[in-house]
């Protein structure tokens, strides 16, 4: 695979450390995806089930507004993942209209799974760095998580 050299960028600039992030991370988020299991869900579906984990008992109409989409689409995701035994709908406990969502054993162990292929690679990756570089990152995670949360 040819690979075409990449242009220097400005990192004493939070324009071209933005922009040096940007394309760092969107290209490490691919590489981490592609060590996906063999399976039909969605990069959108993956989130879903991940959000679903980590707020059990959460209502379709709060997930849509966790993840940033229309209610209409994640009626349709949550109907893929309950299709596949990966969610259940249970009725909610003060409100009867809604109902709230939550993940089954077969999501969690499919997640289970899922990270530890991702870390596996990530690790496999990272011993691949000098103990300075990794010394590097480990402060710069924090951060990293940081500003995922702003």
């Amino acid at each position: 695979m040819l690979t075409k050299p990449q242009p220097k960028m400005d990192l004493r600039s939070d324009a071209g450390l933005a922009s040096a992030l940007r394309v760092s991370l969107a290209r490490l988020n691919r590489r981490l995806r592609r060590q996906a299991a063999a399976h039909t869900l969605t990069p959108t579906q993956f989130a879903t089930l991940a959000a679903v984990e980590r707020h059990s008992g959460i209502t379709p109409g709060e997930l849509a507004e966790l993840e940033k989409v229309q209610p209409p689409s994640m009626t349709r995701v949550i109907a893929a993942l309950e299709e596949r035994g990966l969610v259940a709908r249970s009725p909610h406990p003060t409100d009867r209209r809604q109902v709230t969502v939550s993940v089954t054993e077969a999501a969690e162990k499919l997640l289970k799974e899922e990270r530890r292929r991702k870390e596996a690679w990530l690790t496999q990756r990272l011993k691949e760095l000098s103990p300075e570089e990794r010394a590097i990152l480990r402060q710069a995670a924090p951060l990293l998580e940081k500003l995922s949360r702003i």
